[in-house]
């Protein structure tokens, strides 16, 4: 059978076809590249763009052309050597007919065959550039393993990549080898006619010098699997050589090497003597062996001798992967303190206290997100990410913590005419502030005159109060954090195209604030002021209003790829992203920090770590790593992306790191060294949370420091659950998830001045007792260390101390909290409970938890309403920190909180709705509803000029402010009734 023959006319409209068909396939990628080259351009990342390109494609040609051409040159060989006279087996022999049709399109078949196979080797060899590139650009770590003493850097930059060229060599043959298979048997060099079947001369070489060829790769293969061995994971308490692995596999890879060599010689020698029975012996030889070799001696040894023995016998093994676990996940300096646990603090130390207890924070970030949308969210389309952010300021001469956001544009809440195409993507296009409250401050004055309290005390700067006035309840009109430019044009919720700019006249304008409108004019975006570029992302987006609109013109620009996560991510596509960029005010600017870690899985000896089982917990509002197994992770990049331009910079905190230095020679330039970085940035720097919980995570088996100690396992830690979340993916039998770790300001151990540091208690293994206290300082002058508080592990019985757990089941089961719960949680209302933090004060630990209510309607927010506090066996339960202290140490303790807790001046916005159940207030006196009234008016006055832009308006509602809340300080002073808890509200 035969192909028909073709007209010249036929074949033209093939190739036409052939073309339209192919412009379909590559048009859509080919736009993503031109519109990606475009974004690269926009971030002064074109080199990252090109060589990532370029070195796929080289990968994409070479990987082709060698299993193409492998392919190509198996089957000339074959035709070439194709018997002169097949015999036919009779009239409907089934293969004269498709040999008739390969003969009649040889060429067709020759050459599409291999280059169809090659097109698709190409396309998924292309993808591993990362790998070409380190081995191009390795460095050393000047480190060795313990067992072949190679530098790490062979492990991690030239073994990859070997066994990446051995894996698609091994490919090539294989393809081969088919290929000669079926061309052989189709053109009659091998015929399964007859007693045993025929094999052509011609057909037993080549096959044979194809498997021969393969055997010998196999060989390669044993010599590299030796090095490999260090990464095993036989054991499942370690990962790294065990006894078995070293006593049993590497002999066994260096016999079977020798084997394989030997066999290969046998396949080659075969094909040239005619003698097909030395083939087979060598191939029977070859699964023999690795079967006995390979696979049994290595199991009678292991259960035989090791399991019996394993405590001695795996010494070794666990010594050096403790050794290697501590060195690849930055363990090697934790600074262990032994620590009580149990003091027994009196209210004069808790009074004297000025490192911790006056810092306590009582704002929950994952919790107060509605709460900061709806009292300083003004517009519906402005809103904030699900979780807040923790930073610190020094503001008016005091560093403290604050909870931070960007007050972020979100297309998905606009409504009505503003969902319109125009108003969608030219008109609502930015944020616009910046967002403070003090960490450890909630408003309770002006709740004791109109049930309006238990709020944070929030500031934003932005266009209309750049310097962020009204963060100090004491003095509203002193400047808090000041923002020269306060639009937020990139965001975590800025997760579509924003066109901006253009012409005066013609673009729309987009909005600012109430009654005023902006043009951009700052470096971001692409252009997208000519047809070309307009038509380019006209067919990216599916949207023929970006061709036609007469409102993109001269200037005009295009934002796209607006996430800060995901703009590092691009621009450094070899770092892993941590899940929780932040925003910070830098020398007058907003600029996002994202935290990049260089990971690997190929160091040898260290544990295998599932990333993102080991930095899953309770916390909602961040990116979820994906389940990657590592071995190794540094934070050695710390980025910016300024909010207003979208300008990624990212700067090395981690020259040392052998990785980024490899890195650093891919993209020359791109990563700026640590003395670029500023005081102001580097101030905000915070010890990044997933890597926390990588260390955690290990850290609850790697401190202990005797192999035979890590074999028992009775002194690991676990990492405590949280008591006040349910649900989720990673959960234990009770149905909790992991407790986050939580920065806080405070002292820890012999530190004697606050630091801002991210904690996490410890318990011991499968128990609910606290076992240790782990804290990571971000302090710029201390960044990075690690400092255990360790309890004391013979303790028993009473002397034990209670873990997070056992505190909220104490907390619930207080009588207090009992009968309050009980009128605060019903239909109307509901109960939050806030974060459970834990510090270490006098000797003990205190937990403190903040209970917040909220009402269950639509567009409800959470307040305050209670504090619970813990140390030992005592529990506050009152509406404040202070209160809440002084049940649990004695009156006098208090007054480490009062001042920085408990403001005598009112929220910069305490307008809210006031609840229907609401108690009256009880003992108010006229002086003090008086200078309630006079701050109530000084505060519309100021809302009021700040929405028409009048200066003057401001200053003299500020005097008034000013002026009303010392005489609210004074009244407050003068009158002795107590101020009434918040009602349920919000």
């Amino acid at each position: 059978m035969s192909l028909p023959k073709l007209s010249r006319r036929s074949r033209i409209l093939l190739i036409i076809a052939g073309l339209i068909v192919l412009a379909l396939l590559l048009g859509a990628r080919l736009l993503d590249t031109y519109v990606e080259w475009l974004w690269y351009g926009e971030v002064s990342a074109r080199q990252v763009f090109n060589t990532m390109v370029l070195t796929r494609i080289v990968l994409f040609f070479g990987v082709g052309l060698l299993v193409g051409g492998t392919l190509a040159l198996s089957l000339w060989i074959a035709y070439r050597t194709r018997p002169v006279f097949v015999p036919v087996s009779g009239a409907d022999d089934p293969l004269s007919r498709y040999r008739s049709a390969v003969v009649g399109r040889i060429r067709l078949f020759g050459i599409g065959i291999p280059l169809v196979t090659g097109l698709i080797a190409g396309a998924t060899g292309e993808g591993d550039w990362q790998r070409v590139q380190l081995f191009l650009h390795g460095t050393s770590f000047n480190q060795t393993d313990p067992v072949f003493g190679n530098d790490i850097g062979f492990y991690v930059f030239s073994l990859p990549f070997y066994e990446w060229l051995l894996g698609w060599l091994f490919v090539a043959t294989t393809i081969a080898f088919i290929g000669a298979l079926i061309a052989h048997y189709l053109f009659g060099g091998i015929r399964l006619a007859g007693r045993g079947g025929q094999l052509a001369a011609p057909a037993r070489v080549q096959l044979a010098v194809t498997a021969g060829i393969f055997v010998l790769l196999k060989a390669i293969d044993y010599f590299f699997d030796r090095y490999n061995l260090l990464l095993s994971s036989r054991n499942p308490l370690f990962s790294g050589a065990t006894y078995t692995d070293l006593n049993a596999m590497l002999p066994a890879k260096l016999i079977l090497l020798c084997i394989s060599a030997i066999c290969a010689l046998a396949f080659f020698a075969g094909a040239f003597l005619r003698n097909i029975q030395l083939p087979a012996i060598a191939l029977v030889l070859l699964i023999l062996s690795g079967i006995i070799v390979g696979a049994a001696w290595p199991t009678v040894l292991e259960q035989f001798s090791v399991k019996p023995n394993a405590n001695q016998k795996e010494a070794l093994s666990i010594s050096r992967n403790m050794t290697a676990t501590k060195t690849a996940f930055g363990l090697n300096n934790v600074q262990y303190q032994d620590y009580s646990g149990t003091g027994q603090a009196t209210a004069a130390q808790i009074s004297a206290d000025t490192t911790t207890v006056p810092n306590i924070r009582l704002l929950d970030p994952n919790v107060l997100a509605p709460t900061f949308t709806q009292r300083v969210g003004r517009e519906n389309f402005y809103a904030f990410p699900t979780k807040l952010d923790i930073d610190r300021y020094l503001v008016n001469g005091k560093t403290q913590d604050y909870i931070v956001s960007a007050r972020e544009i979100n297309t998905a809440n606009l409504t009505g005419n503003q969902t319109s195409w125009i108003n969608k993507h030219m008109v609502y296009t930015h944020g616009n502030g910046f967002v403070a409250a003090q960490a450890n401050t909630i408003d309770r004055a002006v709740s004791s005159a109109n049930s309006d309290g238990g709020y944070p005390i929030a500031a934003i700067s932005d266009t209309q109060n750049p310097s962020g006035a009204g963060l100090d309840p004491a003095n509203p009109a002193a400047p808090g954090i000041p923002v020269s430019q306060p639009r937020v044009y990139y965001g975590e919720l800025t997760n579509d195209y924003a066109i901006v700019g253009g012409q005066q006249g013609k673009a729309p304008g987009e909005y600012d604030s109430a009654g005023q409108s902006y043009r951009y004019d700052g470096g971001g975006g692409v252009p997208i002021d000519n047809w070309f570029n307009r038509l380019a992302f006209a067919a990216k987006y599916g949207e023929r209003n970006i061709l036609f609109s007469d409102a993109i013109s001269t200037g005009s620009k295009i934002m796209y790829n607006r996430d800060p996560r995901d703009r590092v991510q691009k621009v450094a596509p070899w770092l892993t992203a941590d899940g929780d960029p932040y925003p910070a005010v830098v020398n007058g600017k907003i600029v996002w920090i994202v935290d990049g870690y260089t990971t690997l899985n190929n160091y040898p000896y260290s544990q295998q770590t599932q990333l993102g089982e080991a930095t899953a917990d309770t916390l909602s509002g961040t990116a979820k790593q994906s389940n990657n197994n590592i071995n190794y992770i540094r934070n050695s990049v710390k980025a910016t992306v300024d909010a207003f331009t979208g300008e990624v910079t990212l700067y090395s905190v981690d020259d040392k790191d052998p990785v980024l230095k490899a890195w650093e020679q891919v993209f020359p330039g791109m990563v700026k060294p640590s003395s670029d970085i500023s005081p102001d940035l580097r101030s905000h720097f915070r010890y990044p949370e997933d890597l926390f919980k990588v260390q955690r995570d290990l850290l609850a088996r790697y401190h202990v420091s005797d192999p035979q100690e890590f074999y028992t396992t009775n002194t690991f830690w676990n990492v405590p659950q949280d008591p006040t979340q349910e649900g989720g993916t990673n959960v234990d039998a009770s149905g909790l998830q992991p407790q986050p770790g939580y920065y806080v300001l405070a002292a820890a151990g012999s530190q004697s001045r606050p630091e801002f540091q991210l904690t996490s208690p410890l318990t011991g293994l499968q128990r609910q007792y606290l076992a240790a206290w782990m804290s990571v300082s971000s302090d710029p002058a201390d960044y990075g260390t690690i400092r255990v508080l360790r309890l004391p592990t013979s303790a028993g019985g009473s002397s034990q101390v209670d873990g997070p757990v056992q505190v909220q089941n104490k907390f619930q089961s207080d009588q207090r909290f009992v009968t309050q719960r009980t009128l605060f949680s019903n239909q109307s209302v509901a109960p939050i409970f806030g974060n459970l933090i834990t510090l270490p004060v006098a000797g003990g630990f205190l937990y403190v938890e903040p209970v917040y209510i909220q009402q269950r309607n639509q567009n409800s927010y959470p307040q305050l309403a209670n504090v619970l506090v813990a140390f030992g066996s005592k529990v506050g339960f009152a509406p404040t920190l202070g209160e809440a202290l002084k049940q649990v140490f004695g009156d006098s303790a208090g007054q480490a909180a009062t001042p920085p807790t408990e403001p005598s001046g009112p929220t910069s916005n305490p307008t809210t709705p006031t609840s229907p159940s609401s108690p009256p207030a009880q003992g108010s006196n006229p002086a003090l509803d008086k200078a309630v009234s006079e701050i109530q008016a000084a505060l519309d006055q100021l809302s009021q000029g700040q929405q028409r832009g009048d200066f003057a308006a401001q200053g003299q509602a500020l005097a008034a402010l000013q002026r009303a809340t010392q005489d609210y300080q004074a009244a407050r002073t003068s009158t002795s009734a107590p101020a009434s808890a918040p009602p349920p509200g919000g």
